[in-house]
């Protein structure tokens, strides 16, 4: 039986040692690597969205989904604005994915399906409608819908007016999924509203806009970049507002624009013409969370790390309350 003596064996082992520290490396690293958190508090989910554009992980909409919903946060639609915002970005990013995470959502219950259907419409994908026309045997209830936004009387994200309740959120949902500038350009268009002198509605909406972008852009360096190349470009009643946006996040000075605006409205709503006193769409606004719960949550420091407006109910009814006359 021949013998190996020690030195003539240990170049060998050597370099089998050498060759097994990357793979024990990778695997210790493997080990290591943490899990990501599971979406069972509403924090997380909005934590996952709000830094999601900085490292995307597409793969975890569907459970995201189900959470979000389980959460109840599809309860009312127009107060989903930035869920179906931000799963439309998702998706709009990942045609290559799309069908197959849309596929991983379900089962869901009929009322949730308008999620769905909506962040198909809004997606921005050039085969939307083929890509909807995929799931219309899953979704027989809402039969309606669907074909409503297949023969174009509906509309999609990029010609929804902001006066909708669920734009100025959807917007920045699509905006936090992927990071684009066109759901800005569209925000910035709305700052002319924050300098509006006859329109409530209006007014409220511009401020929200205004605030929600400096909000924002005082924690987003590419946003605040974005906004600064865009502002040479813009008229005068954008440009204005647009400055003052740029200049809180700068200095985050965010309390004044919140207080100019709380003060604009104020002033609107006492002084302003009849029409401006009309204040029917108080109660339904109430119901959304559209401004007034920006407003809500900025008043009380309630907005989670950059996410603007997800509130629940209760707070957009103590919006209604902050903002709405005195009776």
């Amino acid at each position: 039986m021949r013998r190996y003596s020690l030195r003539a064996v240990a170049p060998v082992l050597a370099l089998l040692i050498a060759l097994a520290m990357p793979f024990a490396a990778d695997a210790s690293k493997k080990k290591k690597q943490p899990e990501p958190p599971q979406f069972s508090r509403t924090e997380t989910i909005l934590g996952w969205i709000n830094d999601y554009r900085l490292k995307p992980t597409p793969e975890r909409l569907p459970a995201a989904f189900t959470a979000m919903r389980e959460q109840g946060q599809f309860k009312e639609i127009e107060q989903a604005g930035i869920y179906v915002g931000f799963i439309a970005g998702v998706l709009g990013a990942n045609p290559d994915m799309a069908e197959k995470l849309i596929t991983e959502m379900f089962p869901m219950p009929p009322h949730d399906q308008v999620v769905v259907v909506k962040a198909i419409a809004y997606s921005g994908l050039a085969d939307w409608k083929e890509l909807m026309g995929k799931f219309v045997e899953r979704m027989p209830a809402r039969k309606v819908i669907i074909e409503r936004y297949l023969y174009g009387k509906m509309q999609v994200l990029r010609d929804l007016p902001l006066e909708s309740p669920i734009a100025v959120d959807a917007n920045w949902g699509y905006y936090f999924a992927t990071g684009s500038a066109e759901p800005i350009q569209r925000l910035v268009r709305a700052l002319e509203w924050s300098r509006e002198k006859n329109d409530v509605e209006k007014l409220t909406i511009g401020s929200m806009v205004k605030w929600t972008l400096a909000q924002n852009a005082s924690k987003d360096h590419d946003l605040l970049r974005y906004l600064k190349l865009s502002l040479p470009r813009q008229p005068d009643n954008i440009s204005v507002p647009l400055t003052e946006v740029i200049e809180g996040a700068e200095t985050f000075e965010l309390a004044q624009i919140r207080k100019d605006a709380l003060t604009a409205i104020e002033d609107l709503k006492t002084k302003g013409p009849q029409n401006s006193r009309n204040f029917a769409w108080w109660g339904q606004a109430g119901q959304t969370v559209f401004a007034l719960g920006c407003v809500a949550a900025g008043v009380m420091g309630q907005v989670y790390m950059g996410v603007p407006c997800v509130v629940g109910g209760a707070l957009s009814n103590v919006a209604l309350k902050y903002l709405a006359p005195a009776q």
